[in-house]
C-alpha cells in the first residue's frame, strides 16, 4: 500500500466509548506441582508457601494441566491427577486449560506417538476412541463440577497426531490428521452440550515460524470448531525474536479470526545448576536484549505479554513455573531440568518475574473501521496491524465494518478495496488510534 502524506481530508474519527474489555490470560502451567509437593518442594511468596494459593496471589488468572492417556512411567498427569490439580485451581478463583497430549507420554513439535491402547486400530477406530476418551474424561470433570474453561485438542501438534513412530520430517497425510483432529473437537462441543461450562477449543502448535503454514493445511483439510491458536515460544528452539512472534501473532489473528495466546514459553534467571539434572535454557539460547538474570527473566515476560497485546493476543502461559530442584528424579536425572527457568531461586523465594501479571500494561482498545456502502457486493481491508492479510469488512446498516483491537495512541496504515486481491494498490491511511477506542471512518470528508 501507499502511504499518503496528508490524510485530514481522507478520514474522519469519530468519538466512542471504551469498549468492554476482553479476557486476558496470564497463565502457568502448573502440572508438575502435585509431584513437586510430594517431593518436598518449597516456595515462598510473602509468606505464603502454596503453591496454587501463590500462583492465584501473585495475579494468574489461568492454570494449564497436561494429561496422559496412560502414562504406565508416572502416577502423574492422569485423571486423578488432574483432579487434583483443577480443584486446587478453582477453589483459587482461577480459569483452568486442560490439556490433552494423546499419548501415553510427551507429545511435542518433535513427537506424537499414539497410546499403546488405540496403536492396532484402523483409522476410524482411532478417530473413535480419540472422541471417546475426549468426551468420557471431560465428563468425569464436568460430574465432580471440574469442567475446564479450556480444552486443547493436542499439544505442539506440528506432526500428525498419534503415530507409531517420532517421525518428525514426515509428511502430514492430512486426511487422516483433520479426521482426527475433528474427532476430539466434537468431543469437547458434546461433552458441554449440558454444561454451564462450554469450554473453548485450543490447537497448539510449537514456534512461531510453524504456525501459520500448519493453519493454513489443517483449514484447507477441513479442521474446524476451534476457538483459539495456541503457540509455543522458546528462543531456544524457534528461528524469531519476539518481533517476529508479535508478526505471527498479527497474521494468524486476522487470517484465521481466531484469538490467540503464546501457551507456553520460559526462560532462565540464572546459569547455575541446583542438581544434576541438565538445564534446558541457559545464556546460549537467550535474546539479545535479555540477559539471564533475575531482571532479565521479569522483563522478558512483561515484553512478551506487552508485545502479545500490541500485536492482538489475549494472554501468556508460562511453562511449569513451579518446576525446582528437589530430591527426587526425573528419568534422565535427579532434580529438574528447569530449576532455572522456575519462578523461584534455589532457597525457594519467589523471584519477581512472578508478579509479571500485576505489571503496568498498555491495554488494547476496540477500534472499528467503517466504510460507507455505496452498493459494492464487497470491501476488504488491510494494514500493518493486520500483517498485510486481507480481512473481508462485513455488510452492517449501511456501512462495511471491521473491529480489531489495538494500541491507543499508536499510529496503524489501513487500506481497504473492493477487491482483495488488489488490497496492495490502495491508499495507505496513517490512523492515530484513538486513546478510548471508538469507530475510524475510512472515507473522504464532505465539503
Amino acid at each position: 500500500m501507499h502511504r499518503l502524506i496528508s490524510l485530514l481530508p481522507a478520514i474522519a474519527l469519530l468519538a466512542g466509548t471504551a469498549a468492554d474489555a476482553r479476557d486476558y490470560w496470564f497463565g502457568a502451567d502448573l502440572s508438575y506441582v502435585n509431584e513437586m509437593k510430594a517431593c518436598g518442594a518449597k516456595y515462598d511468596y510473602k509468606g505464603e508457601t502454596d503453591a496454587y494459593k501463590i500462583f492465584a496471589q501473585s495475579g494468574h488468572n489461568l492454570v494449564r494441566v497436561r494429561i496422559w492417556v496412560d502414562a504406565k512411567w508416572t502416577p502423574y498427569s492422569d485423571l486423578a491427577d488432574v483432579e487434583t490439580t483443577i480443584a486446587a485451581a478453582k477453589a483459587q478463583g482461577q480459569k483452568v486449560l486442560l490439556d490433552f497430549h494423546y499419548s501415553d507420554d510427551w507429545a511435542d513439535g518433535g513427537k506424537q506417538l499414539v497410546p499403546a491402547a488405540w496403536a492396532g486400530m484402523s483409522e476410524d477406530d482411532q478417530a473413535k476412541a480419540l472422541y471417546q476418551y475426549t468426551l468420557d474424561t471431560l465428563n468425569a470433570l464436568k460430574a465432580r463440577g471440574l469442567m475446564p474453561e479450556m480444552v486443547q485438542v493436542g499439544n505442539e501438534t506440528n506432526g500428525e497426531i498419534l503415530r507409531t513412530q517420532p517421525e518428525e520430517h514426515v509428511a502430514i497425510n492430512w486426511a487422516r490428521n483433520a479426521k482426527l483432529f475433528n474427532a476430539g473437537i466434537r468431543g469437547v462441543r458434546d461433552a458441554s452440550v449440558d454444561s454451564s461450562i462450554k469450554p473453548e477449543i485450543m490447537l497448539h502448535i510449537a514456534q512461531p515460524e510453524n504456525v501459520e503454514p500448519w493453519f493454513d493445511a489443517a483449514t484447507k483439510a477441513g479442521v474446524t470448531g476451534y476457538d483459539i491458536i495456541g503457540m509455543s515460544y522458546y528462543s531456544r528452539w524457534s528461528k524469531e525474536d519476539m518481533n517476529g512472534l508479535a508478526e505471527t501473532i498479527r497474521r494468524v489473528h486476522h487470517k484465521f479470526n481466531k484469538d490467540v495466546v503464546v501457551v507456553e514459553t520460559g526462560y532462565a534467571f540464572t546459569d547455575d545448576y541446583n542438581d544434576s539434572a541438565r538445564n534446558l535454557l541457559g545464556s546460549e539460547y537467550a535474546l539479545k536484549d535479555y540477559p539471564v538474570s533475575v531482571a532479565g527473566q521479569a522483563k522478558y515476560m512483561h515484553d512478551l505479554m506487552q508485545q502479545t497485546l500490541d500485536a492482538g493476543g489475549i494472554g501468556v502461559v508460562y511453562w511449569e513455573p513451579a518446576w525446582v530442584s528437589t530430591k527426587c528424579r526425573t528419568r534422565w536425572a535427579q532434580g529438574s531440568d528447569w530449576e532455572n527457568a522456575a519462578f523461584f531461586d534455589y532457597k525457594g523465594k519467589a523471584l519477581p518475574a512472578l508478579e509479571w501479571p500485576k505489571a503496568s500494561y498498555v491495554w488494547p482498545v476496540a477500534v472499528t473501521f467503517n466504510v460507507p456502502d455505496h452498493g459494492q457486493a464487497a470491501q476488504y481491508l488491510g494494514g500493518d496491524f493486520t500483517g498485510g492479510i486481507a480481512v473481508a469488512m462485513q455488510k452492517s446498516e449501511g456501512q462495511f465494518i471491521y473491529t480489531a483491537w489495538l494500541r491507543p495512541g499508536s499510529h496503524v496504515l489501513v487500506g481497504t478495496t473492493e477487491n482483495a486481491d488488489s488490497l496492495g494498490d490502495a491508499e495507505a491511511l496513517d490512523v492515530t488510534v484513538p486513546g478510548s477506542g471508538g469507530s475510524v471512518v475510512l472515507a473522504k470528508s464532505q465539503p
